[in-house]
């Protein structure tokens, strides 16, 4: 089992930058794949950003050049640098975790409001 909270949402006037973090428990969490998803309002879930258990990344194409998925396994932590923000980028982001081998994320997070103004 892996707990997975989230925290750095808020409220940001667009072009600012937010930090999420997501902390894990587990003592595997090196090797599990991790991602960071979005859901806004009236839509449906969308992958934002992914991040291998060995560094490898992917992006949704709205957030490539603007945010950075990093892992820090020594804190077992995962974070979305959002920089550029927008505020078609407003939304609960949620963090998952992925078992080595499994086709679909396993575990997720309560979620963490971030919010662009225009």
């Amino acid at each position: 089992q892996v707990n997975l909270v989230e925290s750095g949402g808020g409220l940001v006037q667009a072009g600012g930058s937010l930090r999420l973090s997501c902390a894990a428990s587990g003592r595997t969490f090196s090797r599990y794949a991790m991602a960071w998803f979005r859901q806004a309002p009236g839509k449906e879930r969308e992958s934002v950003a992914d991040i291998s258990w060995n560094g490898y990344t992917n992006y949704a194409d709205s957030v490539k050049g603007r945010f950075t998925i990093s892992r820090d396994s020594a804190k077992n932590t995962v974070y979305l640098q959002m920089n550029s923000l927008k505020p078609e980028d407003t939304a609960v982001y949620y963090c998952a975790a992925k078992n080595p081998g499994s086709a679909s994320y396993d575990y997720w997070g309560q979620g963490t409001q971030v919010t662009v103004s225009a």
